[in-house]
């Protein structure tokens, strides 16, 4: 429990949050659904993607597979196909398995209590808290990263929010914010405060109603918290395409390896350990890994650059 929490200023903070959701109007297809199946299918695509990107996906989604079953008959390739571009795909091939599993061994009923839920593949606490409080009305406080944002800084929280430590303060004090009387209501809330108030950079702290009372807004810490302990470790990857076009067709690969783009398909890949590759070392590296060929090559494109985060769902 945070230090500068009491049960009056708890009591204010949950009951400003419940007042201030109901003068926004976030219109979410999934937000005032109760379907398990539409609710479970947002948090998926909502984990590591933000809401304005998220939902043309949920809609394409729930136009092409309306019903859990339907998803569970779809095949993997189908499914990843209408996931690209969202990246992270071990959450579509999660969430198609768990649409499997429900469908063939639970007769198509979604879990209702927590625990099942959270025993779903590709589910973590969170994403059952959600799932438990807005489909079924339980009382499970969510702690997602919004949440962890608004915590820290109204009740001024220290504890780096990437420490077993810190994933414990902030659940047991969202726990006891949790409004048991309407949980759902009380989770959108806090969710959409961080989302829409409470922003990570520059948030127009004047106008929140809460900044009477936040410890941060009184004591400058708004840009420092919350707080990680950890630090991004970057790793350079050379990659480098072939495009092999013989007679307007192009050559392609379904991705085995298990790493996060694997079942994708993408050009013959040759990785290197620098920058620069001469074309006779790659094409003697794919010469070696494929079947013989005859090529030449017609151009060089100039190189591009992506940065990826990589988390583990």
């Amino acid at each position: 429990m945070s230090k500068n929490y009491t049960i009056e200023i708890g009591q204010f903070f949950t009951n400003s949050l419940l007042a201030w959701s109901k003068q926004i109007n976030r219109n979410l297809p999934w937000k005032k659904s109760q379907n398990p199946y539409h609710i479970w299918l947002s948090e998926i695509i909502l984990q590591q993607t933000r809401v304005e990107q998220g939902t043309p996906y949920f809609n394409k989604f729930i136009a092409r597979f309306p019903t859990l079953q339907a998803l569970a008959l779809a095949s993997e390739d189908e499914v990843l196909k209408l996931w690209e571009g969202l990246g992270y795909y071990s959450r579509a091939r999660n969430m198609h398995q768990t649409a499997k599993h429900i469908a063939f061994e639970h007769h198509g009923v979604f879990p209702s209590s927590y625990q099942d839920i959270r025993n779903l593949k590709g589910v973590g606490d969170y994403t059952a808290a959600a799932i438990a409080s807005f489909a079924f009305d339980l009382p499970y406080a969510v702690v997602d990263g919004n949440v962890f944002r608004v915590l820290a800084r109204f009740f001024g929280i220290q504890t780096p929010i990437d420490t077993t430590a810190g994933k414990k303060e902030f659940q047991h004090l969202a726990q006891i914010l949790l409004d048991k009387t309407q949980p759902a209501a009380y989770n959108q809330a806090i969710m959409d405060f961080g989302a829409v108030c409470c922003v990570p950079k520059s948030p127009n702290c004047t106008a929140c109603p809460l900044h009477n009372h936040c410890h941060a807004f009184q004591n400058r810490l708004v840009e420092v918290l919350p707080i990680k302990s950890k630090r991004l470790q970057k790793r350079t990857r050379y990659f480098h395409y072939l495009l092999f076009n013989w007679q307007e067709h192009l050559l392609i690969e379904k991705r085995m390896e298990k790493d996060i783009w694997q079942g994708l398909y993408q050009f013959p890949l040759q990785e290197s350990h620098t920058q620069e590759v001469s074309w006779e070392q790659l094409s003697s590296a794919f010469h070696h890994s494929h079947t013989t060929f005859n090529a030449k090559l017609l151009k060089t494109s100039k190189p591009y650059q992506q940065r990826l985060r990589i988390s583990k769902l």
